[in-house]
């Protein structure tokens, strides 16, 4: 199994009473996708566990999972801050013009004058629409809104980005 062929659905943030459960902070647009996920890759830094989901139920902002064969709290306690990875085959489908965050990093971004930007380094996700942090050739960073008047193509085989700066974007 290779690492970068995995996305990132959620992290341990603690357990859950002493039977084995844990909280899990999502990190996946859609925190319901649990209900239908069957198992999940859990990374230990050293090794990568494969482990079947039992039960999901949800708590505020974070969801509880219990895993199949994992029954006291000595099992999991662990794992706490540990990522929880599933496999594009169950990755969730992704609607036209939509990219997991895994697949932008490190694309090359270009102006729509064909000179070259930078490395996109990081996505923000602010809420109204995600922003695309760049580390230009000059090493200043510039946020790009990632929205249509700025984001004219995304070319993942090419791993390039073509982009608009809208006035006021880089001083």
């Amino acid at each position: 199994m290779n690492r970068d062929e995995l996305l990132q659905v959620g992290a341990i943030t603690s357990t859950h009473g002493i039977k084995g459960e844990v909280k899990v902070f999502p990190t996946t647009d859609d925190p319901n996708r649990f209900k239908v996920l069957k198992e999940v890759i859990l990374d230990t830094d050293k090794e990568l566990i494969e482990l079947e989901i039992a039960s999901v139920k949800f708590f505020k902002q974070f969801v509880i999972l219990k895993f199949k064969g994992i029954n006291d709290i000595n099992d999991i306690e662990k794992y706490k801050g540990k990522k929880l990875l599933v496999t594009r085959e169950n990755a969730v489908e992704l609607e036209e013009g939509e990219y997991f965050i895994a697949d932008l990093i490190g694309l090359k971004v270009v102006t729509d004058d064909g000179s070259e930007l930078g490395e996109l380094t990081d996505v923000l996700q602010t809420g109204a629409n995600d922003v695309y942090e760049v580390k230009m050739n000059n090493g200043k960073d510039v946020l790009i809104p990632a929205i249509k008047d700025c984001i004219l193509n995304v070319d993942l085989n090419e791993r390039v980005m073509r982009v608009h700066l809208l006035k006021g974007l880089i001083d």
